[in-house]
């Protein structure tokens, strides 16, 4: 076995994750530096297989309906804001388009509304409020997984509202479920160098925890490839493990890379797929208390999005019927459509499945 030619420290660490074993942030943090490529994606596929003996990979339509593009935050990672000072450049989406999109969500056979949009101060909570209202009132059967906790902690503090309180208004008016976004790389250091307008490390986990406490399932996410040390990616890992340890809310991990273009940060260039790969890898091996981690097409092209499901992926994202975000570094996104999504899932091996936001699978495909 090539595992048994790497150093004994190696060896030891990769014993313990074959026999199921929680290995140490110290541990992840050797394989991370030392472990190679394809050593990382063994450990990984191999505990892929204990979670999905099947060989089921899932994947979500859905919507990603930015309802406002103007922002406070300055974020030197986003194109995609106007500052609050230019708004008159900016939009924010009247409802009855937005109830538009979602039609058209639906009549895709969609079942996931995920938005997230700016940081805007002319946005209250009576207006999520009313919004989750009324697409709840027109469809009842779309899953709301929206806003993020940077958007809710804003929330919070513009209504001098607790966290708690404004997620119980929020759920009380339609909202299910809250999407990873605004992670970034969890630890003091990167976030005080890439979005030190944004919620603190602290209040994000706060956020989670309390959704968790409500009932409300959440996903986590991971957005490196920038100023991030590897310290700094286990350091995150290692949190959202311990909160996942304390109330089992998270329905799965999510890395991304950073993507450069229209940015305050492109000098740092584009990550290569063997350093997503390998983070991918990490993430699947380290995280024992999650089910699920996908793989991102959309950052990586489907065609490293694919190779990610032999990296300890199970899940390919979603096909989503609009984009805004990572087009706006003039990057070219390319969805997918379900048949293709489908086709390449079967050329890589695996069974293809839709699911919905709380990976519950609706229908196999032959």
């Amino acid at each position: 076995m090539a595992l048994l030619k790497e150093r004994s420290e190696l060896k030891d660490i990769s014993l313990k994750v074959l026999e199921g074993k929680r290995i140490s942030s110290e541990e992840a943090l050797l394989l991370l530096k030392e472990a190679s490529l394809n050593h990382l994606g063994f450990l990984a596929n191999e505990v892929r297989k204990k979670y999905h003996p099947e060989g089921v990979v899932t994947f979500v339509v859905d919507r990603n309906v930015n309802y406002t593009n103007i922002c406070i935050t300055k974020c030197k990672f986003c194109a995609f804001y106007v500052p609050y000072s230019e708004k008159e450049k900016g939009y924010v989406l009247p409802i009855e388009e937005i109830l538009k999109k979602v039609q058209e969500l639906v009549d895709w056979g969609g079942t996931t509304l995920l938005m997230q949009g700016g940081i805007n101060p002319d946005l209250g909570l009576e207006y999520f409020e009313n919004l989750f209202r009324e697409i709840k009132k027109h469809f009842p059967q779309v899953q709301v997984h929206s806003l993020s906790a940077p958007e809710i902690v804003y929330l919070a503090k513009k209504e001098k509202l607790s966290v708690e309180e404004v997620l119980k208004r929020l759920k009380e008016a339609g909202l299910d479920s809250v999407p990873g976004g605004g992670a970034e790389i969890l630890t003091d250091r990167v976030r005080n160098l890439i979005s030190p307008n944004k919620c603190t490390v602290d209040e994000w986990f706060e956020v989670h925890e309390t959704a968790h406490k409500l009932g409300m399932r959440t996903t986590a996410t991971m957005m490196f490839g920038h100023y991030e040390s590897d310290e700094d990616i286990v350091e995150h890992l290692e949190r959202v493990r311990n909160l996942q340890d304390k109330t089992g809310g998270f329905t799965a991990f999510i890395p991304w890379t950073f993507m450069p273009g229209n940015t305050e940060m492109d000098e740092v260039g584009k990550t290569s797929p063997v350093r997503y790969l390998k983070v991918l890898a990490l993430s699947r091996v380290f995280l024992d208390n999650f089910k699920n981690i996908q793989s991102s097409h959309v950052t990586q092209t489907m065609e490293v999005g694919v190779v990610g499901l032999h990296y300890g992926a199970n899940d390919l994202g979603s096909v989503m019927i609009e984009e805004n975000v990572i087009s706006s570094t003039n990057y070219k996104v390319r969805i997918p459509k379900v048949e293709e999504m489908v086709k390449a899932i079967k050329k890589a091996g695996f069974k293809p499945a839709q699911r919905d936001t709380y990976y519950n699978i609706i229908r196999f495909f032959d």
